[in-house]
């Protein structure tokens, strides 16, 4: 499919413009460079009224923007995000991993809390206008990578419970290094008392409600020296289900288990990917509950998610008995991880079809 007008515009404006990437570069101290918002030069924005189709977006000047007090996402949270990164190969390219997997969920998500949402065509298109549009911001390969957040939400104003009369597709991108200022492992602790999720609930897509009901019990556990919490289900508060924000994976005995994505569990698609990573490389891979005593007894534990990309976990604590992991290059996490960096990164040929190169 030929790019749109608009698209073509941006590529042509990013080959005119390579001088000053390089400028910027030289300039740029990467090597300090952490995961939070850098305001960068132009995002991108959509609108659509409610039982239309989104139709033409356009890039904008990155900046503020402005909602009706009455907005369907102020007053009643109808909104979902999605998270990706644009990632520089080897040879200095960019390419996106997945992106198709996003507008996916983000389709699905939009269909639960009755929001109309971009065509994949449209929101791959976003993504590349964006990314190309900021591509000064893009870190050498290695130094982190250009983390894009498209937003969906109702911006019309509404007063009655319903769905907002109008909604706002958007795009932005700042540079981000590493999520977890914890070096190569996480510590975690399970929660015992708040749950995240519930069935029936929004658990399994990525709403902006799911997010700051746990901001307390994270802050709390971060003053306690932990790296973030993991969440115990709802219906019995006797199995494992996911982090804060991101999935979590058990090892033992090479054997792999991982909460099932079952309504109450964010499909991640990092998560997805260690999954059919590891049925390639000929692991038995268990997607079924995980009760504390599997936890307790693993031998490797790691997580997995766009901001936290792959991690090894060192430690878990639940209550007072901190149980220890394996971490080093000789683990099942290390080769799987390996892997998706080497496809990610453009190391090795992408035989499984994840990536799109954009410039």
């Amino acid at each position: 499919m030929p790019p749109s007008p608009a698209l073509q515009a941006i590529s042509e404006s990013a080959v005119q413009g390579h001088e000053a990437d390089e400028k910027y570069g030289d300039a740029m101290n990467w090597d300090e460079l952490e995961f939070g918002v850098i305001p960068t030069d132009h995002m991108y924005i959509m609108k659509c009224s409610n039982g239309d189709d989104f139709s033409q977006g356009h890039l904008t000047p990155f900046g503020k923007i402005e909602l009706s007090p009455s907005a369907g996402i102020l007053n009643y949270g109808q909104g979902i995000f999605e998270g990706l990164k644009a990632i520089r190969t080897k040879d200095g390219r960019i390419q996106l991993f997945r992106p198709e997997e996003n507008a996916l969920r983000m389709k699905m998500g939009a269909e639960r809390l009755c929001m109309p949402s971009p065509s994949t065509h449209q929101f791959l298109d976003a993504l590349k206008q964006t990314v190309l549009a900021n591509k000064r911001w893009v870190p050498p390969q290695g130094k982190g990578s250009l983390y894009i957040r498209p937003l969906l939400f109702g911006s019309g104003p509404v007063l009655g419970l319903g769905p907002a009369p109008e909604y706002t597709f958007l795009v932005y991108a700042t540079p981000v290094g590493s999520y977890h200022k914890c070096g190569a492992t996480m510590n975690l602790y399970i929660e015992n008392e708040v749950r995240r999720a519930i069935p029936g609930g929004t658990g399994g897509i990525k709403s902006i409600t799911n997010y700051s009901p746990v901001f307390e019990v994270v802050k709390k556990a971060r003053a306690k020296g932990f790296t973030d919490v993991l969440f115990l289900d709802a219906a019995t508060g006797k199995n494992i289900e996911e982090a804060s924000l991101f999935n979590i994976f058990f090892v033992k005995d090479n054997v792999i288990l991982t909460p099932p994505a079952n309504g109450t569990i964010l499909p991640g698609i990092t998560r997805k990917s260690i999954i059919e990573i590891a049925r390639d490389l000929n692991y038995l891979v268990k997607e079924r509950d995980v009760p504390l005593e599997d936890v307790l007894a693993a031998d490797e534990v790691f997580c997995t998610g766009t901001a936290v990309e792959v991690t090894a976990v060192a430690s878990i604590t639940y209550q007072d008995k901190r149980i220890e992991y394996k971490t080093g290059e000789e683990t099942v996490f290390h080769k799987l991880r390996a892997v998706l960096k080497e496809i990610q990164t453009g190391v090795v040929e992408d035989k499984m079809g994840w990536t799109m190169l954009i410039d």
